[in-house]
């Protein structure tokens, strides 16, 4: 689905509505909830829930109170209470799935100061100053970005955001260090001639406002579902065995990648099976030190002390029967008893069958010599007689 400003062209290229998530038909938003509970009707003596959830640019959401008692719905401009005037977002969630949302993030309706009201549906008039206010966004942070160069400051001004009514601009800016910005708004009020608010955000809500492509081909987690951000260390790589690249591990924003958490927990769960790898296996042979480890086939590699270059490859059951005869105080005859029946080299084309792709494959096969373009020269020589005349 998409609405009616992304449809393509006559000429199949695509038009882009240029609102950044921004859609008003809903269907091409930052962060949309399915409402599931829109078809279910409230016990009978039971109120509609007051609450309403409206988003503003680039996935910003706040909660209001429907005071008013309008009859919205999802997709719906509304004008909104704000600290001094008014301003403009849309509705994206209404009914008894704003008060679950609602008390996942702890805020109570009867907060006056966190809950604000919705005034009306948006008019005409509205909704024009609000779309100019919206274009006046991108050059200006052109400019801002440009004063903020020429003060040496060590910031980064990534997204600027008006409000509805066209009376105040935010600034929302990057920094690693703390930034005295005050000859700075001094310069954008005389500039812009309005009012001015400077807002620091993280690395990680800066690529979530701005939105792109991670290097799986989608688009980032953050900018679409993730609304959470939860810290991400190095030791999620190293459970999964990662390299511990920070070209490959990091994100857009250049922290450590949000998805380095999804599968965190079920490497955990994995790893509960496996023996500590600095314990080592003694046998009669020779004491024996892991070398390697395979998750996903639950596999083991062992080395002789001394005879580094050959490993044993046997299962996490096996070596903690053997960690086990250890511990009571005898060692096994040798690892090659434990070996287990398939060769390295089996276990590797079965793997690779299994996510399709074979060990040898058209593309690996060498090219083959033509003998019919070999063929074909003989038989234009011996047809064309000035060739045989020359070699005479």
């Amino acid at each position: 689905m998409s609405c009616t400003s992304c449809a393509t062209t006559e000429d199949g290229q695509p038009k882009g509505c240029r609102n950044n998530g921004t859609c008003g038909s809903d269907s091409c938003n930052k962060l949309t909830v399915f409402d599931w509970l829109s078809n279910m009707s409230l016990p009978s003596g039971e109120k509609k829930f007051l609450g309403i959830e409206v988003r503003f640019k680039n996935g910003r959401k706040q909660y209001y109170k429907n005071t008013e008692n309008l009859t919205l719905s999802i997709g719906d401009i509304v004008a909104t209470q704000a600290k001094s005037g008014h301003d403009i977002g849309m509705v994206t969630l209404t009914g008894e799935l704003v008060r679950i949302q609602m008390r996942r993030k702890k805020v109570e309706i009867e907060d006056s100061e966190k809950v604000l009201k919705i005034y009306r549906k948006a008019s005409q008039r509205d909704t024009d100053i609000w779309s100019k206010s919206r274009d006046r966004e991108e050059p200006m942070k052109v400019k801002a970005r440009q004063f903020a160069i020429d003060l040496n400051l060590k910031m980064k001004i990534s997204d600027i955001e008006f409000q509805g009514d066209g009376s105040k601009a935010t600034f929302y800016y990057t920094a690693e260090e703390r930034v005295d910005f005050r000859e700075l708004i001094k310069v954008f009020a005389k500039e812009f001639k309005i009012r001015i608010e400077m807002k620091q955000v993280g690395f990680r809500q800066e690529a979530a406002r701005l939105g792109g492509i991670g290097s799986c081909g989608r688009e980032l987690c953050c900018s679409t579902w993730l609304t959470d951000f939860r810290s991400v260390s190095t030791s999620a790589a190293r459970y999964q065995q990662l390299s511990l690249n920070p070209l490959k591990l990091a994100g857009q924003c250049g922290k450590l990648k949000c998805c380095l958490n999804y599968e965190l927990d079920a490497y955990l769960d994995a790893l509960k099976e496996f023996p500590k790898t600095d314990i080592k296996l003694k046998t009669e042979k020779g004491i024996a030190v892991c070398q390697k480890t395979d998750i996903f086939k639950g596999m083991m590699w062992y080395a002789y002390e001394g005879e580094w270059m050959n490993w044993h490859m046997i299962t996490t059951k096996q070596a903690n029967e053997i960690i086990s005869v250890n511990k009571s105080g005898k060692s096994v005859a040798s690892l090659e008893e434990y070996t287990s029946e398939l060769t390295l080299e089996e276990t590797k084309v079965a793997f690779e069958n299994v996510v399709g792709q074979d060990s040898l494959t058209r593309f690996d096969s060498p090219k083959r010599k033509s003998k019919r373009r070999n063929n074909r020269g003989k038989q234009k020589r011996h047809r064309n007689p000035r060739n045989n005349a020359k070699k005479n």
